[in-house]
């Protein structure tokens, strides 16, 4: 039979030693204790909560976190748009920082129809795993949409769907975060302002034949766009052409002489409003 004495001096010694480690913890935690600033909890509360990541911190608590403790621009989240940067600088009190509402656009018309694919690809479901095989892309140009739909999995939002092989961004739905963009292999998606409703729809920076071998709705680089426009909104860069959504009017004159018809409305717009304007 066990005795009594060494039942409990066991039981003893252990209650004992968690009294004591009890206290130690309790002490530190006094001791050491940093109070945390309440503008970060206040911001938090503000905060949209979606976690997209577009604001370049590790979700929203990171963000929080980086407005107070590291300086961080008060109108980095996009899904929270204007109102939400000032009531971020009002707790802390600065002034509001106004930034360009964006959103996300598709720099890419090579379907099926337009770009060919050269390769059967039999892997993961996903662009990015696509891109690191041999030729980038099972699509003839290596430059387009891959067409797995990373972007869609990543938008939070429901912005995105795949139409006829390729991204297609739902404006009314987009709040410009970017994490599209970010998960874009191929750098295909882009964010441009909300008041520029034109874009160049292409993303290779091939020469006219080379683009035309491999997609018949490729940007051929031969400046007409750029020739035509009266804002200066329009460059030819590195074969490609490039509009500055900060100076494009929206007139629409250069979708009228791109002879590629790789230029388009973001938010198409009836023949009618065009022909009356």
């Amino acid at each position: 039979m066990i005795s009594f004495a060494r039942v409990i001096f066991p039981v003893l010694v252990l209650g004992s030693l968690g009294l004591l480690f009890g206290m130690l913890l309790a002490f530190a935690s006094i001791k050491f204790y940093v109070e945390t600033d309440k503008r970060m909890f206040m911001i938090r509360t503000i905060l949209p909560g979606a976690n997209c990541g577009g604001c370049g911190f590790p979700g929203c608590d990171g963000y929080a976190d980086g407005i107070v403790s590291a300086g961080a621009k008060t109108n980095l989240c996009a899904a929270g748009g204007a109102d939400l940067a000032s009531g971020i600088a009002k707790i802390m009190g600065v002034e509001s920082e106004i930034s360009a509402p964006m959103r996300a656009f598709l720099k890419c018309k090579g379907s099926p129809d337009a770009s060919k694919k050269i390769a059967v690809y039999e892997g993961i479901d996903d662009c990015r795993s696509a891109a690191i095989l041999p030729g980038g892309s099972p699509k003839a140009c290596p430059f387009g949409c891959i067409g797995f739909g990373t972007c869609v999995k990543v938008c939070i939002f429901g912005a995105i769907s795949m139409i006829d092989g390729l991204a297609a961004v739902d404006p009314g739905k987009c709040v410009g975060c970017g994490a599209c963009v970010s998960a874009c292999p191929k750098s295909v998606l882009a964010l441009s302002p909300k008041t520029s409703n034109v874009q160049v729809l292409c993303n290779s920076n091939w020469k006219g034949p080379d683009v035309k071998r491999v997609c018949s709705a490729g940007c051929i680089g031969c400046g007409l766009c750029a020739k035509n426009c009266q804002a200066g909104a329009i460059t030819v860069e590195r074969n490609i052409a490039l509009i500055d959504g900060s100076k494009c009017t929206n007139c629409g004159a250069c979708l009228a002489k791109c002879p590629a018809k790789c230029i388009g409305y973001l938010i198409p717009i009836p023949e009618a409003v065009r022909e009356s304007a």
